[in-house]
């Protein structure tokens, strides 16, 4: 563990300006940035006593190699350069709001010329109108059905909004009125889009605006004599109050705010923000994070603001009132950049009495409440985390805490579609961005076995590794810093990000005993890598094998760093499990197209997109094959035999783009035949004349059961 004395610049060459510092570790990583209006002051706090620092700060301290420092003019570049560093580097020390669960919204793909509305998760894209986000997908459903008798917009996929183009027929919500089916030219590009903005203006706010206008529309109707159409304008409108039903009204003069609560310990924070729009709650998000330091509320409103406010191509969430329990030290500069981020001047305050305040409570109940949720958790729970962590370290004998874990595995059926899987813990926690997958290449004598699978998976990832730092002289000097470029390690110079594999792992643990450590271990060895620890948990028994030792080192039934070596190796099988039934289920799908020689799956692709299903690319002419690009004469002419030799199971389909048939399973199969889905798909196509032209799928369920390995 270093020691910070070590790495302490020199108070005097400090500088007193503000600006925003960095945290490297003996690797270059930043594992923290922050902020300060005094550099000097503020980086000698590390250093002064660092056995009277927070938990988590002495830990980083003590994780940490080295400390740099950009000095800035104004604390509005202070603000913006801290929250640019933590999204460029991700420091696994800062602050860091990831919600508590993933939140639906309802999302109108503007950037479309058919705009679409539908459930989305996950990050935000560009040229996406986001509303909510909601408590549960279902909600969205329910208010969609609800709107879409009033605003017929599309709903569906890209791939049936094509086919009904195709067929000249839309799908059923364009028979039942609650799409305007702009697949079939019912209404222009613009009318269309004119319908989802005035859905937008209504999720917006302007509810009474469209209300109003739909009862001047109802009552000249109705004047005019044209009873059906006031009747459905009648019932638009009692669906439009049906939706708004569902939505609280918390403020009567419309107002557009964040409420945010905290609700804290030493150790972590839990924070509740309730989104209001138009005076009613549209949506409520949670998140819980770890403060590296002593941080009061009115810090991690700071964080809070800059991380959810500050991303791109998120004007439209800023509102014009974010409400907060306590304001940061420096909420006048906080305020400036809010206002500058939404283009309209942004009010941060605090609310003291009426239904602001009692809107505040609500927010701060459901913060207590998420938060003691959150501690029941035993695999967030910060203490079973550290405690995991140097129970690991101790059984190990490790110079330094394993922060980051890769687990590796290896699944197959009988030896075919071999894959592998790595999956990478950092500070006890899955860091699923740092997932790979490895589809294992063949040997000379046939698909390797589950040790020569493992050695090639880690030497294709540590040879990556190796790579990575080769490219550019990469070597470490003794402050981290490479000796080449100056460039940090495993930091790309072009984007400044980290590059794949470019980060070893403290501890590599591979699913299995002593044979598959051994093997790890061979290949660690042939590559000269001594600095990463390595061990294997058998599943049997939960043995925990080192390498070369004769005998498993066995951990306590109630220890956390078990829980958490089982909890990494459960991981990585079931991502290697994922990965195989992806590539069996392809391997086992056979199309008629596969056959024709001069063919291959960019030229099948287009073909397919072109025509739209194999039915009316057997009813194609040469001619007609031709004009789709990289198609020649000799080429369609072969497509056009190979189509046409036997059309018995070509008029037999249904003409669906894939024209699958369930394959017959033949008596050999039964018989206990289970490991072979190539032999399955070949007798099954030998059972019926035309299986050339017809897409054979083999019974997939009767290998199933042997995906242990």
């Amino acid at each position: 563990m270093p020691d910070p004395s070590t790495y302490r610049p020199s108070p005097g060459s400090i500088p007193e300006s503000p600006g925003v510092y960095r945290f490297r570790d003996s690797r270059g990583t930043v594992i923290y940035v922050g902020k300060a209006k005094n550099l000097r002051n503020r980086l000698n706090s590390y250093f002064a006593d660092p056995s009277g620092l927070h938990p988590r700060t002495y830990q980083m301290v003590t994780s940490a190699a080295k400390v740099d420092w950009v000095v800035v003019t104004t604390e509005v570049e202070a603000l913006q350069l801290e929250y640019s560093w933590i999204k460029e580097y991700d420091p696994r020390f800062n602050v860091r709001y990831r919600d508590d669960k993933s939140y639906p919204s309802l999302a109108v793909t503007l950037y479309e010329e058919y705009p679409q509305l539908r459930v989305m998760r996950g990050p935000k894209k560009k040229g996406v109108r986001y509303f909510g986000p909601y408590a549960h997908a279902w909600a969205i459903r329910e208010t969609l059905d609800l709107l879409l008798r009033v605003f017929p917009a599309r709903t569906c996929s890209a791939g049936v909004f094509k086919r009904a183009g195709q067929i000249g027929r839309p799908c059923l919500l364009g028979y039942i009125d609650k799409c305007s089916a702009p697949c079939v030219g019912r209404v222009s590009a613009d009318e269309h889009r004119q319908i989802v903005e005035d859905f937008c203006d209504f999720m917006a706010g302007k509810t009474d605006q469209m209300l109003r206008r739909l009862e001047r529309e109802m009552q000249r109707a109705s004047e005019e004599l044209e009873f059906e159409k006031a009747a459905r304008l009648r019932d638009d409108i009692g669906a439009l109050r049906r939706a708004m039903e569902k939505q609280a009204v918390v403020f009567g003069d419309g107002t557009d705010a964040d409420v945010i609560a905290f609700a804290d310990d030493g150790l972590e924070a839990a924070v509740q923000v309730f989104h209001v729009r138009g005076g009613r709650v549209r949506g409520q998000r949670g998140w819980v994070v770890e403060k590296v330091e002593d941080l009061g509320v009115g810090d991690l409103v700071e964080q809070f603001c800059l991380q959810i406010y500050g991303g791109d191509e998120v004007n439209e969430a800023v509102p014009r009132e974010v409400l907060v329990p306590e304001l940061p030290t420096d909420a006048r500069v906080l305020e400036e950049l809010l206002s500058e981020l939404r283009g309209t001047r942004v009010a941060l305050r605090v609310p003291q009495r009426g239904d602001k305040k009692a809107l505040m409570d609500t927010v701060k109940r459901n913060a207590e409440q998420a938060f003691t949720q959150h501690k029941l958790k035993r695999a967030s729970d910060l203490t079973a985390r550290s405690k995991a962590l140097q129970e690991i370290q101790d059984a190990l004998l490790l110079d330094e805490a394993p922060l980051r874990i890769e687990c590796y595995d290896i699944s197959h059926v009988s030896g075919t579609d071999v894959v592998g899987s790595m999956v990478v813990f950092e500070d006890g926690l899955a860091r699923k961005s740092e997932y790979r997958r490895f589809a294992v290449r063949n040997g000379p004598d046939g698909p390797p076995d589950d040790t020569a699978a493992l050695a090639q998976v880690l030497r294709r990832r540590f040879n990556r590794y190796l790579d990575a730092h080769a490219e550019t002289g990469d070597l470490p000097d003794e402050e981290g810093e490479t000796t080449d470029r100056g460039v940090p390690i495993g930091i790309d110079p072009s984007t400044g990000k980290p590059r794949k594999f470019a980060y070893p792992p403290n501890l590599v643990v591979v699913d299995g005993g002593a044979p598959q450590v051994a093997a790890a271990a061979r290949v660690l060895a042939e590559l000269g890598i001594d600095d990463v620890a390595l061990c294997g948990l058998a599943k049997r028994l939960e043995e925990v094998w080192l390498p070369g030792d004769d005998f498993p080192l066995v951990l306590p039934r109630t220890s956390e760093g078990l829980y958490l070596l089982q909890r990494a190796r459960d991981e990585a099988h079931r991502f290697a499990i994922t990965y195989h039934r992806q590539k069996r289920s392809k391997r086992m799908t056979v199309s008629a197209l596969d056959g024709v020689a001069g063919l291959g799956e960019t030229r099948r692709k287009a073909l397919l997109r072109h025509f739209g299903s194999l039915k009316r690319l057997r009813e194609a002419s040469v001619d007609e094959i031709m004009t789709v690009p990289g198609i020649g004469r000799r080429t369609a002419e072969t497509i056009v035999a190979a189509l046409s030799g036997d059309s018995t199971s070509g008029d037999s389909a249904s003409g669906d783009s894939t024209d699958a048939v369930p394959a017959a399973r033949t008596p050999s199969e039964a018989s206990g035949e289970r490991h072979s889905p190539e032999k399955s798909a070949t007798r099954a196509a030998e059972s019926r004349p035309g299986a050339p032209e017809s897409r054979v799928t083999s019974d997939v369920g009767v290998v199933g059961r042997s995906e242990d390995r």
